[in-house]
């Protein structure tokens, strides 16, 4: 039978979601705990990968076994054997044709930037951090929205990306500030290699005055990443919810980071 499975990871101690040879996985992590659990192999197959030092609040994998186990069997049994930065919240069987990533008709991102003078000490791994200049969140926001609908995010992916097309459709694309901290919201029909840091970094010029709003779709018109800021860090990353269609019958979740209000 199929199951999906739904988890979510602090990734500061993980060179991404994909299993590596020589570097800790999220992957090999959770696909050793199942297989303890179902006493066979067990490959997964995630709804995005994300990067070394991203977070997801809610990921959605899928894998396929002959162990026959009640729904709590996998979850408390794969949690017991799972470091303390991964965790598992649900499982549910699922028909053949379900592809935790192909699937997916949406996936939703927030990225999270706190701006003080002093760096932060307990949220250092879960935040990016910029020393004391303000950032004008109302710019931010009119740039956000040049962003929305259809376009060709070249300019937003990395060299190394691999995606057969850089199209992509955004639905929701906000910014808004709590306290010192400023959070980035993102949902697409899919995402291209650091393409939400990479619009993170031209929001952040935009917001620092250093370039207009309609920078913005300069950057994205010219469809060439050499046009475009700098790559904003990775710990300030969450993959916080996948979107499948109703057939399915999966649970909806949309989880930000708990630090969040």
């Amino acid at each position: 039978m199929r199951l999906a499975l739904s988890l979510e990871y602090d990734g500061s101690q993980y060179w991404g979601w994909q299993r590596q040879t020589t570097a800790l996985s999220v992957q090999a992590a959770v696909e050793q705990a199942l297989s303890r659990v179902a006493a066979e192999p067990i490959r997964v197959f995630c709804a995005g990968r994300t990067d070394r030092g991203v977070h997801a609040t809610t990921q959605v994998i899928h894998f396929d076994t002959n162990s026959v186990r009640v729904d709590r069997a996998w979850i408390v049994g794969a949690n017991s054997y799972l470091p303390k930065d991964i965790r598992l919240h649900w499982v549910q069987e699922v028909p053949k044709d379900f592809h935790a990533r192909f699937s997916a008709y949406s996936r939703r991102y927030c990225y999270v930037l706190q701006v003080s003078p002093i760096s932060p000490a307990i949220l250092a791994p879960y935040v990016s951090w910029r020393y004391g200049e303000d950032l004008n969140v109302e710019a931010m926001a009119k740039a956000c929205e040049l962003l929305l609908g259809q376009h060709d995010f070249s300019s937003f992916r990395a060299a190394e990306c691999q995606a057969k097309t850089p199209i992509r459709t955004i639905s929701t694309c906000t910014i808004d500030r709590q306290d010192n901290l400023f959070v980035f919201e993102i949902e697409a029909d899919g995402f291209l290699h650091h393409m939400v840091r990479n619009i993170m970094g031209v929001l952040i010029e935009i917001g620092l005055g250093k370039r207009p709003v309609s920078w913005m779709n300069e950057v994205l018109s010219a469809c060439d990443r050499r046009v475009a800021a700098m790559t904003a860090p990775a710990n300030g990353l969450y993959l916080m919810h996948i979107g499948y269609p109703q057939r399915f019958y999966l649970p909806v979740t949309v989880r930000k980071p708990l630090f969040l209000s």
